[in-house]
């Protein structure tokens, strides 16, 4: 079992790409229904397996999830887990510091 540390790097490194952080806002931006597969690839103008190896990466890492609807595949944020994600960066926040910053 992955550590807290290694799976929100994880996650962090996924996002770290500019075409997958590009995807990512895309799709947040979607809502909660979220976007299909060919809206996100008209928005980042990549060929289809190049778009579908950025969104198995954020998916693996657990930040879009994905479904199914007949010829269509969707994508959704995980809200959740981008709230853990930043809400991780932001613990203990200035502890060692003489003030307070959050």
């Amino acid at each position: 079992m992955a550590s807290k540390l290694e799976f929100h790097a994880e996650q962090l490194s996924a996002v770290g790409h500019p075409v997958r952080l590009q995807v990512l806002r895309f799709v947040v931006q979607a809502g909660s229904d979220g976007a299909v597969a060919g809206s996100i690839q008209s928005h980042t103008d990549l060929p289809a397996s190049t778009l579908s190896h950025h969104l198995k990466r954020l998916v693996d890492a657990g930040v879009l999830s994905a479904r199914t609807d007949g010829r269509f595949h969707y994508y959704a944020a995980d809200y959740a887990a981008l709230r853990k994600l930043t809400d991780y960066l932001w613990e203990d926040c200035c502890k060692r510091g003489e003030r307070s910053c959050c």
